[in-house]
């Protein structure tokens, strides 16, 4: 019982960082466009640099909290973002993934495992 919390609550913290990592950088972003005349397209490669960056400091944050087992707690934080991001994208627009969406998706599923996989180590090398 007591590890089911800690996967749990590791999961949880590392979907809340993704999330205000994302919101943040969102925001930053957007002011950037409106205060300057950069474009849109300019930003795409920042972008995807900036999420897979979230994502792997979400999956390290979710191993170190769980301590133990940290692909896995990666891989599920990974997949709990990607439910998310797909049930938002059904529901709000009624589109699936796409293709490149979904490479995408595969990419965030390794580098949280990876992220996880950090934290779970750097943690319990702390920790003894």
């Amino acid at each position: 019982m007591e590890e089911t919390k800690q996967v749990g609550k590791g999961i949880l913290y590392g979907l809340i960082v993704i999330f205000a990592a994302m919101l943040a950088t969102s925001l930053a972003i957007s002011l950037l466009l409106t205060a300057t005349s950069l474009q849109e397209s300019s930003f795409n490669w920042l972008v995807t640099a900036l999420s897979f960056l979230s994502l792997f400091i979400g999956g390290f944050i979710s191993g170190g909290k769980a301590k133990e087992k940290g692909w896995m707690i990666g891989a599920l934080t990974s997949i709990c973002f990607s439910l998310i991001i797909l049930l938002f994208q059904y529901l709000g627009f009624g589109k699936t993934f796409t293709g490149e969406q979904l490479l995408f998706h595969l990419g965030f599923l390794g580098v949280c495992m990876l992220g996880g996989i950090f934290g779970v180590n750097l943690r319990g090398s702390r920790s003894s």
